[in-house]
């Protein structure tokens, strides 16, 4: 019988530990986004191509999505806490070997390195809380995790920019060692394992090689896949296709194989538990509204109304302040409101402000407005994270903690390559639908057509332009608009289609299991 969490209290003030272990896990997902803005630069300085230089992004995925489900093991087979120290230690010196490489396939291998170390960091720190702190106050202790896993992707793309751009692409690397080493030391110091975890710690237990080759082979072809999947045209491609083969089968063959394995190196059989299957689903959705939005309106801004990477960044800042006052609040709420009624209301606000976004995003949007919508859009996400954190705890035993923060955090990962996939895919797509509409009606045989571009070509006459070429350039800047209107409309339909998956979401929270509120009993941690 495990001893319960409630018995044993760290040595350390909680709220310390909590800001180290979320100092670390902030450290790791903001360089899931860092990097973005600085490839073109990084092609530049190693001789590489633009398309060869996304495989720093890729590799750092694929290793991150192979370390995420297995660490709840990992942490069982050496401790938690040396599992913790391993992956700072093994992440920041992959930082520095990342700043100072060479050559593309250096920094690929080191960026695989890197992602690996990264993997058990987001979910060991959620653990860590979860141990650390009585189930009543997990919302709390979540809250500030929620900070670092909410901030960090929208901060990631604008530091990195700035620092691209006034220094140097390996700077986006350098900035891990200070971070990196400082809490190295104050974990050693101030984080210790719980009584359960020093008993279990590599008790008995079996290496599973094939469950790790299945999990390697299954989430790393999937994770390519996302990732090169529009780029290669998706099924129109034989290696997506047979990365699709490989990911299929390898991957339902690891549910099967685990769900009959004594000592799974990913417990499966948790999602017998129908709320915590419903709280992965939730979180899965999350990380693809998160990440589909984060991505849809920088692009926007970029692309059809010439923002540079930095001003769209500074569209994207006030949605972040406003997370940052969020937080704290909901995690004082998680202790007096059950987490479904948040989690119900939250999605509502989210599939709210998707639709919202589909009245108001057009061509003509001002720098305010458009800050103004990311708020609007952002405003649901802050009442999501840590109810659904803390839903997924619910009817959990203390000693499958781990498990819990390594699936949960993996779906959060999956759904954010998901959405970016999905968003990539829509937007082109859709983009190609309206186009072909608009462009039914952009013929000589329209009356409409005829006279904008009569009255076009007459503008540029009389600008200067002799008759010839006012023609042709009032027939360039038509299509132009053709263009630009039909990505637009690409963009309403994608926000459409999130405000449908918030809305459903918003039906489900009402089946997930109340917690408790009020600490009268340890129902959040102990079935």
């Amino acid at each position: 019988m495990a001893e319960p969490t409630e018995t044993w209290k760290p040595k350390y003030n909680p709220w310390l530990i909590a800001v180290v272990v979320a100092l670390a896990a902030f450290m790791e997902v903001l360089d899931t986004s860092i990097a973005n803005v600085a490839l073109p630069h990084i092609a530049g300085n190693l001789g590489a191509s633009n398309d060869e230089s996304t495989w720093v992004l890729t590799s750092y995925l694929v290793s991150n999505a192979i370390v995420l489900p297995i660490s709840g093991w990992l942490a069982m087979v050496i401790g938690r806490r040396r599992f913790f120290l391993l992956c700072i230690f093994l992440f920041t010196v992959s930082s520095l070997l990342c700043g100072a490489a060479l050559s593309l396939g250096m920094l690929i291998l080191f960026r695989v390195l890197q992602g690996a170390g990264g993997g058990g960091l987001q979910p060991m720190a959620q653990a860590i809380l979860a141990d650390t702190f009585p189930p009543q106050k997990r919302g709390l202790a979540f809250a500030l995790y929620g900070i670092t896993a909410v901030m960090a992707p929208t901060i990631g793309p604008t530091l990195g920019g700035w620092i691209t751009d006034n220094y140097t692409w390996r700077w986006i690397f350098y900035i891990n060692l200070p971070i990196g080493i400082l809490t190295f030391f104050l974990v050693m110091r101030m984080v210790e394992d719980p009584p359960y975890l020093r008993r279990g710690r590599g008790a008995g237990i079996r290496v599973d090689y094939i469950g790790i080759a299945l999990l390697a082979l299954g989430i790393g072809a999937l994770q390519v896949l996302l990732d090169k999947g529009q780029e290669d045209d998706w099924f129109g491609s034989n290696f997506i296709v047979t990365l699709a083969a490989i990911a299929a089968v390898c991957l339902i063959s690891l549910v099967f194989w685990e769900w009959r394995h004594k000592a799974p190196i990913v417990d499966v059989r948790m999602y017998k538990s129908f709320n915590f299957a419903v709280a992965s689903l939730m979180m899965f959705i999350l990380g693809v509204l998160l990440f589909s939005s984060l991505v849809m309106m920088p692009q926007f801004l970029q692309t059809l109304m010439g923002y540079t990477a930095e001003s769209a960044g500074l569209v994207l800042s006030g949605a972040s302040m406003v997370i940052l006052f969020q937080m704290p609040i909901v995690g004082q709420l998680t202790t007096k409101i059950p987490a479904k009624y948040i989690m119900a209301f939250g999605w509502l606000c989210l599939a709210g402000g998707m639709y919202y976004s589909t009245k108001r995003i057009d061509l003509l949007i001002s720098f305010r407005s458009a800050a103004w919508l990311r708020v609007v859009q952002s405003f649901g996400l802050g009442f999501l994270f840590v109810p659904i954190n803390v839903a997924a705890y619910i009817g959990v035993a203390p000693e499958k903690g781990n498990s819990v923060s390594g699936l949960v955090n993996f779906m959060r990962n999956i759904g954010s390559s998901v959405g970016t996939s999905m968003v990539t895919t829509l937007l082109a797509r859709r983009a190609q639908f309206h186009q072909s509409v608009l462009t039914y009606h952009a013929t000589n045989y329209d009356p409409a057509f005829r006279n904008q571009i009569s009255g076009l070509t007459q503008q540029l006459v009389h600008s200067g332009a002799s008759a010839p070429d006012a023609q042709v350039q009032a027939y360039g800047r038509v299509y132009q608009s053709v263009l630009a209107q039909s990505q637009t409309l690409a963009y309403v339909d994608t926000y459409m289609v999130l405000a449908v998956a918030a809305s459903i979401m918003f039906v489900l929270a009402f089946i997930v299991r109340k917690n408790d509120t009020a600490g009268a009993s340890a129902e959040a941690a102990v079935g």
